[in-house]
């Protein structure tokens, strides 16, 4: 499974921006998969961010981004999405999406089977 991760890039604080995560595989079901972003700033360890399980019925998101982010999912488009409002300095990184098979969601890297080459979104005040 490949994921491929698109849509970060430099906004102002208070900015919005959307990532995709499009998974390639023609054997991918995309309700077998939770999925999940998470970003790793310079220097620092890589964090959740968000999750989705496999329907998109139930979220889970860092406290640092709860109110301000939104995750969602398309199965028929095998596309996961970040929706990202309010934007501060402190969400520069490199964003990742992950997807973990045939479970629930996690926060756990370790989790996660299958990882996206991630996308840098750069916040400047």
């Amino acid at each position: 499974v490949q994921l491929q991760a698109s849509g970060g890039g430099l906004v102002q604080a208070g900015g919005s921006l959307r990532l995709s995560c499009a998974a390639s595989r023609r054997t991918f079901t995309a309700s077998d998969y939770a999925m999940g972003w998470f970003r790793q700033a310079p220097g620092k360890e890589r964090v959740f961010v968000a999750a989705i399980n496999w329907s998109g019925g139930s979220t889970y998101y860092a406290d640092a981004v709860k109110g301000r982010f939104t995750i969602s999912r398309d199965n028929a488009k095998n596309t996961v999405y970040l929706q990202m409002n309010s934007l501060k300095p402190e969400d520069t990184a490199v964003y990742y999406c992950a997807a973990r098979y045939y479970s629930g969601s996690s926060s756990k890297t370790d989790d996660y089977h299958y990882w996206g080459q991630g996308t840098l979104v750069t916040v400047s005040s």
